[in-house]
């Protein structure tokens, strides 16, 4: 059984002693591949290193959280790197990038209208290198549709993921008819998280993906309640390890096998970043070199 987590961050602080360790720790579960977004300029050329040590795929963007800190020339850098490694087989998206209404100040002005101003330069810049989009859609599914609506015009075709998805059958069937697939990960394993899970388990099978988002998003099992945190106790780290556990609860939701899910959501994965299957078809004969370096 093979695996593919569309989303985790190894290059985090929190990974940063081990990051090795917990990639072959996925790897002995079966986790094939694993695709790392970044969050900033700051951290494109770290994504790019470790996707290549570890054998993976990255993708290049402006988190809406980041958008803060973001300089105005920031765009034209993201533009230049996508340029740069316009051939990088590895290059498989550009990500994270989107909207984000849950946090307050970045849900008013002026932080709502520069969010969305980076948000739809990043989906001009997708078009632009043809490359798929890793969208953060939290508590913003209405208008993350409406950008791509706004961008796409009429052909309003794309490739991607909406990650993280937590919003209504309708939104789920926007996203789907627009081409993204779905990426379900650690909520869904928690028996409270209802619509989620009745979502999960009657979407069509085709539309679904498998993440962990780690080290956020843990499951129900490494999930600490705030008496217990406040009692000292420390949460375990989720790491890509923990997706073939997670599908085998989508599995069991949907009446079907971990085996049967593992190889369609390893399939829908392969449809929503069209690099990676050429990737993955030669990945045994790659070298693990980053081009330009010694």
């Amino acid at each position: 059984m093979q695996w593919i987590d569309t989303h985790c961050h190894l290059d985090v602080a929190e990974f940063l002693p081990d990051a090795l360790a917990v990639r072959a720790r996925a790897a002995s579960r079966g986790v094939a591949h694993c695709v790392l977004p970044a969050v900033e300029v700051a951290n494109f050329e770290a994504v790019r290193k470790l996707a290549y040590t570890t054998g993976d795929s990255y993708a290049l963007g402006i988190h809406s959280l980041y958008v803060k800190q973001a300089k105005d020339g920031d765009l034209a850098e993201l533009d230049a790197a996508l340029q740069m490694h316009r051939t990088d087989p590895r290059l498989v998206a550009i990500g994270e990038i989107g909207l984000d209404y849950f946090v307050p100040e970045l849900s008013t002005s002026p932080l709502r209208e520069r969010q969305e101003y980076f948000y739809l330069e990043q989906l001009r810049l997708a078009r632009r290198h043809d490359l798929p989009v890793i969208l953060h859609t939290r508590h913003s599914v209405d208008q993350v549709l409406k950008g791509l609506r706004q961008v796409g015009g009429k052909a309003g075709c794309w490739h991607g993921i909406a990650h993280a998805f937590n919003g209504s059958e309708q939104q789920a069937q926007a996203f789907i008819a627009l081409g993204f697939k779905l990426g379900f990960g650690g909520a869904l394993t928690f028996e409270r998280a209802l619509q989620l899970r009745r979502l999960a388990a009657r979407l069509p099978l085709e539309s679904i993906v498998l993440e962990t988002d780690a080290p956020d998003m843990p499951p129900h099992w490494l999930y600490k309640t705030a008496e217990q945190r406040a009692a000292g106790s420390t949460p375990a780290r989720n790491e890509p390890a923990e997706l073939p556990r997670i599908g085998a609860e989508l599995a069991a939701l949907r009446g079907i096998s971990a085996d049967e899910l593992a190889d369609a959501t390893v399939r829908n994965a392969l449809a929503a970043l069209p690099r990676l299957r050429g990737l993955l078809d030669v990945l045994h004969q790659q070298v693990h070199k980053i081009p330009g370096t010694q």
